[in-house]
């Protein structure tokens, strides 16, 4: 089902960018970094959880291991449509992702009753057994974005994301059933993601700098689910009150 890569070990960072310092921050990237052939892609994700939310749970007291499972496609998919089943797993700073391709009927298979495709069977088994490790893991969270993609001009293994207009939804946990949801970010704000095999390149550590863009911690997922906890909290306490 086409060529891409199936296991990620690398660095992750994360930069939360106002629109001012993102205009500013893409015009010091020129010459040094290029979009990709994909350009601006809509991402779309259903999280896989136990219904106590024990896997985002654990993720939020920053543990020094961490994971999640999710199923992945470019664009609202179809039943024949390619899709990926991830399992991310991120320990000590360094995060290991390992995927695999299927159609999206095949996907629902996989998740529900454990088919494997045998599109790639050796990262199938271990994603099956981390389903089986859980038990009870089922869809919980949508999530799709805006995103593009930028590569090192010198080094096309250092990548640089953008992601905005980040919608989710507890509901209607289908990818099939399109992009809508509520809004995460603030007007004009976007998640900046930089990922390296190794040490961050000093052309990029100087723009960083003189940009004053400092790393944060924000997780997708897991401001969506403390969202959506907060608002049934408070939808809960005006109802006793009422």
């Amino acid at each position: 089902m086409g060529n891409y890569i199936d296991v990620f070990e690398r660095t992750e960072q994360k930069y939360l960018l106002d629109e001012k310092t993102y205009m500013k921050l893409r015009e010091k990237l020129e010459g040094k970094a290029e979009v990709d052939s994909y350009g601006l892609t809509t991402i779309c994700n259903i999280y896989y959880d136990t219904p106590d939310h024990r896997l985002i749970r654990a993720s939020l007291e920053k543990p020094l291991y961490k994971e999640k499972v999710r199923v992945r496609s470019y664009g609202t998919p179809k039943g024949d449509s390619t899709v990926f089943v991830e399992l991310k797993k991120k320990f000590e700073g360094i995060v290991y992702k390992r995927r695999v391709d299927m159609t999206l009927e095949q996907s629902v298979g996989f998740t529900q009753i454990g088919i494997l495709p045998m599109n790639n069977p050796q990262i199938e088994k271990e994603l099956a057994y981390c389903f089986s490790l859980y038990d009870d893991l089922s869809p919980q969270m949508y999530l799709s974005y805006d995103r593009i993609a930028m590569y090192g001009t010198q080094d096309s293994s250092v990548r640089i994301t953008f992601d905005s207009n980040v919608l989710y939804r507890d509901h209607a946990l289908e990818l099939s059933k399109g992009s809508w949801g509520k809004e995460l970010l603030e007007k004009g704000e976007r998640i900046m993601e930089i990922k390296i095999a190794g040490a961050m390149p000093m052309w990029l550590v100087r723009i960083l700098d003189e940009l004053k863009i400092y790393p944060t911690s924000f997780s997708k997922y897991g401001n969506a689910y403390q969202r959506e906890l907060s608002e049934k909290n408070m939808n809960k306490e005006a109802t006793d009150c009422a």
